[in-house]
């Protein structure tokens, strides 16, 4: 059976459980016509490149399926239809991955990264530094503000003229 992939946005103001039930939806249309879906994912709302439709934001989801070309078509139809959804887009893929989408990885790398607070201490807190200059980094550091500091004391130089 052949595969796609097929992202839909749904409007900005329809309830995320909405948008669920939405994909619930297509799900079952895709099952009753011989096709399943094989991995769906929410991505959030997310900021449009331009306005649809007079919205500014979109609910993204995303579905792999596993499907006869009659099954898509029904569900295209369907997304057509519904006035929840602005836009939608189907593409046959070669093959179903089973990790993450780049969207969703990039999300998890987001939640890694330390916050600014945490570096401060939280709200309002005094700065910290990431990381003490030791060693030879902080001897060379301190050379070098030594040399600057004998510089100043030596006073102004004066260029030789050619």
């Amino acid at each position: 059976m052949p595969l796609y992939e097929s992202v839909f946005i749904a409007r900005q103001d329809v309830p995320a459980q909405d948008v669920e039930a939405l994909a619930e939806r297509y799900a079952g249309i895709l099952a009753e016509h011989g096709g399943r879906v094989a991995k769906r994912e929410y991505w959030g709302l997310k900021n449009l490149a331009f306005r649809i439709k007079k919205n500014r934001k979109g609910h993204y989801t995303m579905m792999q399926l596993e499907a006869p070309a009659d099954a898509v078509h029904e569900m295209e139809r369907n997304m057509r239809i519904s006035e929840d959804v602005l836009r939608y887009l189907t593409v046959r893929i070669d093959k179903v991955d089973d990790e993450p989408s780049v969207m969703m990885q990039a999300r998890s790398a987001r939640d890694d990264r330390a916050r600014r607070d945490d570096r401060r201490g939280g709200r309002g807190g005094e700065f910290r530094p990431r990381a003490e200059a030791t060693g030879e980094r902080a001897e060379a550091v301190r050379k070098d503000a030594g040399e600057a500091q004998a510089s100043a004391d030596a006073g102004p130089v004066k260029e030789e003229s050619r």
